[in-house]
């Protein structure tokens, strides 16, 4: 069987889902009255996806050309993500590296690239964008160039094809076009992975062997294990043997074998080495184990993915609201889906510690993507501030160290440096951007990231994009200063009404509209200042029977400010918690009470 295995591999936003979409309907992959003809994005099927604009579940396709079946595994851009990207690429044999014409490579182009060379892919170039207004070609291949030397393990890895695109429009070319609005199409990025991206190497007569690199599961099939298989032929009834990491051995029966074509799973007979397919029957598998014929089970080397570098505390809703709008409520609940996600999230670790479940993950995008999805579920939990993981290496107390970079319009250049420095960042690099921005590059240790990107939105006008990549472990360096202002919290329960929220507004920003139920100790706004402050926002106006000129004004608030997920967790201090519902985000402090809260930072 001819087959290619290729990862699409990139930045976030570079535009690789985007190519995929011009692969699968230029491969004649779907009829031309199929309504994925005109979608876009097709692979982000995911709700999240597609309202965050980024991949966050790798997936597996595949089309047809010149009689080759191509599987085609499009990963996430974004680093944390990159469990994601470590055990799918494990599945391919070459990658096809996309860079935006005018940003160049950035910071998960050098993570992903990284990975693939370490496997020892065979990757394509593809510059991708080459019709925008800044697109600066030549800098972006230089960079490309600069980027391969620094990572290259082997000197054959600098040997790469660079194709050029606009994967909106579906259009690609081996040279730079002179004229980019020519008719085009992807052919010649078919013919490069046909040429370049070598094929699995096959071996049907030997004992079959698989490794499991992703799950899914649905109510008619249950557990679906997906990987490529190694060696030897697999067909529906084959007895196999389940080997999981600890080299235990499980004894089960395969029931059936699909395969894709486009977006479906088609069942097959028979399937043979080098290709990638999703079985069913093996209900216990788990990411990392091996699948192999029971007469001859052989494990297989486990993917080694990456250590959490955050980490924060979950637990069941303990404020006077709790119960009132999730439909799953209770500790019980919540860990029994943490347990169920543990077995796809390779990157999410678990620890259960005092009535608490302290989730690991690679970031706080990776968490809070999880957390979403809880929410979406109908779950109601609270969440603690993140913090970072230190580690122990050669008896010193580590601590993670990123490389930060940072685009912003030029005339905030000093208001991010100043803010990134006060966070111990150091300055590596400054240089012009095509469009007139200016990218900056630091390194900071990863506490110094906590916050940061709401306080460049603010500081930028929000401007600012931030991303960053995980360099070392350097020992712990001293605290930093606490960054962030004192917040207004209520004093009492009550509906907030517009005189109550006046008063707040004179101390600082209200993040909370009139008529809002609020209970003691809940976070209604921040504080112009360092301390934290009570206001009873659910005080109205006292009626008098005196008329004053200025009473026949209405009150104009000013609109309060409205925090995402990812925000809050950003906001919130080690005394305070994020209440998720279905239907509310809510800040708090972790104390309710004022006067135990203040008895306690006494005490302390």
């Amino acid at each position: 069987m001819n087959i290619r295995n290729v990862a699409i591999i990139a930045h976030v936003d570079h535009g690789k889902t985007t190519l995929v979409d011009g692969l699968l309907k230029q491969s004649h992959t779907f009829r031309e009255n199929e309504a994925a003809m005109g979608q876009v994005l097709i692979m982000d099927s995911n709700d999240q996806e597609r309202e965050r604009g980024i991949t966050i579940l790798a997936k597996n396709t595949a089309v047809n050309f010149n009689d080759v079946k191509i599987n085609i595994i499009d990963t996430p851009g974004h680093a944390d993500f990159g469990g994601e990207v470590e055990r799918t690429l494990n599945m391919a044999d070459g990658a096809i590296l996309v860079v935006d014409a005018q940003e160049g490579p950035m910071p998960q182009t050098k993570f992903v690239l990284k990975k693939a060379m370490e496997i020892g892919l065979k990757v394509i170039v593809v510059i991708n964008k080459i019709d925008k207004k800044d697109a600066n070609i030549q800098t972006t291949i230089s960079r490309i160039y600069d980027l391969f030397l620094d990572l290259a393990i082997t000197d054959d890895q600098l040997d790469f094809p660079v194709y050029y695109a606009i994967g909106r429009e579906g259009k690609a070319w081996p040279q730079m076009p002179a004229d980019p609005t020519a008719d085009a199409d992807l052919t010649c990025i078919f013919e490069a992975i046909l040429e370049y991206v070598p094929a699995p190497s096959q071996d049907d007569a030997a004992p079959f062997q698989m490794l499991v690199s992703a799950l899914d599961w649905d109510n008619f099939q249950g557990k679906y294990a997906m990987g490529r298989i190694k060696r030897g032929i697999v067909k529906p009834g084959l007895n196999v043997a389940l080997i999981n990491k600890d080299g235990e051995i499980e004894t089960t029966r395969i029931d059936k074998i699909y395969s894709y074509q486009g977006l479906k799973r088609m069942e097959l007979p028979v399937a043979y080495s080098g290709d990638i397919v999703s079985i069913t029957g093996v209900k216990n598998a788990s990411i990392g184990d091996t699948i192999a014929d029971a007469a001859n089970p052989e494990a297989l080397p486990i993917i080694k993915i990456e250590e959490p570098t955050l980490k924060m505390a979950v637990s069941a809703n303990t404020s006077p609201f709790a119960g009132r709008e999730g439909q799953f409520v209770t500790g019980r609940q919540i860990l029994e889906r943490i347990k169920k996600e543990l077995q796809t999230n390779v990157a999410l670790r678990l620890e259960e510690k005092a009535g608490e479940f302290v989730l690991s993950g690679r970031g706080e995008l990776h968490l809070s993507v999880f957390i979403e999805t809880l929410r979406r579920e109908g779950y109601e939990l609270q969440v603690g501030k993140p913090q970072v993981i230190n580690k122990m290496i050669d008896g010193v107390l580590s601590e993670p160290v990123e490389e930060l970079t940072i685009d912003v319009d030029s005339n905030y250049v000093g208001a991010v440096v100043s803010e990134v420095g006060r966070r111990k960042g150091i300055m590596l690099n400054q240089e012009e951007n095509a469009d007139g921005s200016t990218r900056l590059i630091f390194e900071i240790i990863t506490r110094g990231l906590l916050g940061l990107r709401n306080q460049l939105l603010t500081l930028s006008k929000g401007t600012a994009i931030m991303n960053s990549i995980f360099l070392r472990f350097e020992p712990v360096s001293a605290d930093i200063p606490k960054l962030r202002n004192g917040v207004l919290v209520a004093s009492g329960p009550g509906k907030a009404m517009t005189y109550g929220l006046d008063i707040a507004q004179g101390r600082g920003i209200t993040f909370i509209p009139p008529q809002t139920e609020v209970y003691e100790g809940m976070i209604i706004g921040q504080n112009a200042r360092e301390d934290d402050i009570e206001i009873n926002v659910a005080k109205e106006k006292k009626q008098t029977n005196v008329r004053a000129s200025s009473s026949d004004f209405a009150t104009i608030l000013t609109p309060p400010t409205v925090f995402s997920l990812e925000q809050s967790l950003d906001f919130i201090e080690d005394d305070e918690y994020l209440e998720v519902t279905p239907k509310s985000l809510r800040l708090r402090k972790k104390i309710l009470n004022g006067s135990a809260r203040a008895k306690q930072t006494k005490n302390s």
